[in-house]
């Protein structure tokens, strides 16, 4: 990877909004209210003209048509000049890791000195879709739609669906998010009780964090019309008994074992991606939760990246260097163990061993998924996560299960868990955030603290 040394580029702060639980208090922002909200909040904090800014880039994962190009809407709306260009990305769960890289390289080639890369989500508003042909005389124009609408849902070539459930099921695969994590569960045998032990750690962790003001640094509480809609992180108090009760997480049911949908039917549907497994013949127990699992979310976040010389040259401090990144596809009904593979390469791209990294920030969607890229990691390549785990200099401060899950923003929150865990910790040098996401694609970034 051929990033400038001599005059490196650099992350050089950010902020983000309380992460809002699904349905909650952020569930009538519009996406790009919030994310223009908080690039105003970014310019502010950091004193800076917004006429420096000359690229933003944006990651969204449920993009939809109320913001075409979210990335240049938000430009609009949060005041930057008229001239600059901006592209949003979509890549799943990775989205705001791929803008921040994406940030890099326009301003590692020339195209940009000064950009703004974030992300977004408000899965409170993603929409319930009908998809199919406009030959279909029901679907030739609104009027017809709404004239068809009885009939619509026993109509030939129309499908109506939730987006947030299509949005989670691999097209591959066919298997959802959760899905995925209990067949790494099975693969890698991580036991349930594992499982609710660390999503009892890390909310602990989450709300020890949160108590003693780590988060109130880089979250600004979100407002609109003069009111405070969210002032902090909302899912950890709703689930705060559970670090008080942590039985209560032992007792929540799991998701695919069921009288309806049975360990067995699971088995039957997807024992073929559980490799080098046999089939448990009915001795075999499902593992995953809603509570060893992270929530669904909103929210929003951003940071300013430059290159050193410039961030210098405008009396900027800095937050950390970046090294190097990598994504790394793989079999999508084992995404969640994307991001062991993804953080070899980056390693071996900044030439750093992984005993080197002082801080990592791991994306949790699953306890079972983070569990198993400890174990692939040990396996695979002597990468001993569990260690930095339990040193807490891995989600030092909770994670994902604890904080939420605002799929196009998690990147963009890693990094600023990250870059203040920096701040705490003086004798801290290196960090990597590190995240899966749906279809197999796993992303890790490198980061020298300033």
């Amino acid at each position: 990877m051929n990033l400038p040394k001599d005059d490196p580029i650099v992350v050089i702060d950010g902020v983000r909004t309380p992460i809002g639980q699904v349905s909650k208090s952020l569930s009538e922002v519009a996406p790009a209210d919030m994310l223009s909200a908080t690039i105003k909040n970014l310019v502010a904090k950091l004193k800076i003209d917004p006429k420096i800014v000359d690229s933003v880039v944006i990651g969204w994962v449920g993009q939809d048509v109320s913001a075409p190009n979210i990335a240049r809407v938000v430009t609009l709306k949060a005041g930057l000049r008229t001239e600059i260009p901006g592209f949003t990305v979509q890549c799943n769960c990775v989205s705001s890791i791929e803008a921040l890289s994406s940030a890099a390289r326009v301003i590692a080639t020339g195209e940009a000195e000064v950009v703004v890369a974030g992300g977004v989500e408000s899965m409170s508003t993603f929409p319930y879709t009908i998809t199919g042909s406009r030959s279909n005389k029901a679907l030739r124009s609104f009027q017809t739609v709404k004239e068809n609408w009885a009939n619509l849902w026993q109509a030939d070539g129309v499908k109506i669906a939730d987006s947030t459930e299509q949005g989670l099921t691999d097209p591959v695969r066919l298997v959802n998010m959760a899905g995925t994590a209990e067949i790494c569960a099975q693969m890698y045998d991580v036991s349930r009780d594992e499982q609710d032990k660390y999503a009892h750690e890390t909310f602990r962790r989450c709300l020890d964090a949160q108590e003693r003001g780590f988060y109130k640094t880089h979250t600004q509480p979100y407002q609109a019309n003069g009111q405070t809609l969210l002032e902090k992180d909302e899912y950890p108090y709703l689930r705060a008994s559970l670090v008080a009760k942590p039985a209560m997480i032992a007792k929540a049911p799991v998701l695919f074992d069921s009288p309806a949908y049975t360990f067995q039917n699971f088995w039957k549907d997807f024992g073929q991606y559980i490799v080098d497994k046999p089939s448990p013949n009915g001795s075999g127990r499902a593992t995953v939760t809603l509570f060893n699992s992270c929530p669904r979310s909103d929210g929003a976040g951003a940071v300013l990246v430059t290159k050193l010389s410039k961030a210098k040259a405008l009396k900027l401090p800095v937050a950390a260097m970046i090294r190097s990144w990598s994504f790394y596809g793989n079999d999508p009904a084992h995404m969640g163990v994307g991001p062991a593979l993804a953080a070899d390469e980056a390693l071996k791209r900044s030439n750093l061993s992984f005993d080197k990294l002082d801080q990592i920030e791991l994306h949790e969607p699953f306890a079972a998924t983070v569990l198993s890229i400890f174990k692939l990691g040990q396996k695979k390549y002597g990468h001993d996560w569990s260690a930095k785990w339990q040193e807490k200099k891995l989600n030092p401060n909770g994670g994902t299960i604890a904080l939420g899950h605002p799929l196009g923003a998690t990147g963009i929150r890693l990094f600023l868990n990250l870059a203040y865990a920096f701040k705490e910790n003086s004798g801290s040098k290196y960090g990597l955030i590190a995240g899966c996401s749906g279809g197999g694609v796993g992303g890790a970034m490198i980061f020298e603290k300033a």
